[in-house]
């Protein structure tokens, strides 16, 4: 049986390649003047960071929105950014969130049978939002669908006519 058809062989030959690899970097290192530190860094015993010192962007936005009060909407908009990732391609296609208020979430359906849809699957949205945004964020789901719907054609039309408003009044 050859090395290449051991696999604890090749697994060999690999680890002693990298053991190679390191020390010969390790020389290259030493030659440049640049050994890696033995004993870890120490923290300065000093004062922390003033509040008026440069800090790194991702913190400085996470301390903003932690002094302001907009975490919550943040992670809302997050998610309201992503969701075709959140509740997949084919319902994003048909669904839009529209707003977030008090636990509600509000999602505009194109169609009538997408927001039955919806209504079907409320349950299973509330569980998935609030993985994303922290448990009991979401409460309800409510759905609206379209709102501007095509009035039927037909010959039961009378012309001059207002609708239903006509007939009760």
């Amino acid at each position: 049986m050859s090395d290449e058809d051991n696999p604890s062989a090749r697994t060999a030959k690999g680890v002693a390649m990298a053991r190679e690899k390191l020390a010969q970097a390790k020389a290259d290192a030493a030659k440049r003047g640049q050994l890696p530190r033995r004993e870890p860094r120490r923290r300065a015993a000093g004062p922390r960071r003033e509040s008026g010192d440069p800090q790194l962007f991702g913190r400085a936005i996470a301390d903003l929105l932690a002094d302001r009060g907009w975490e919550r909407s943040a992670a809302v908009g997050g998610v309201f950014g992503r969701w075709p990732e959140i509740v997949g391609p084919d319902l994003a296609a048909h669904t839009k969130p529209e707003s977030f208020e008090d636990g509600e979430v509000l999602i505009l359906a194109d169609s009538t049978a997408w927001a039955t849809q919806v209504r079907l699957l409320a349950r299973t949205l509330v569980r998935r939002l609030n993985e994303e945004l922290g448990p009991g964020t979401v409460t309800k789901v409510k759905v609206r669908g379209p709102q501007n719907a095509p009035r039927p054609a037909g010959g039961l039309r009378v012309t001059g006519s207002r609708g239903p408003g006509d007939t009760y009044g």
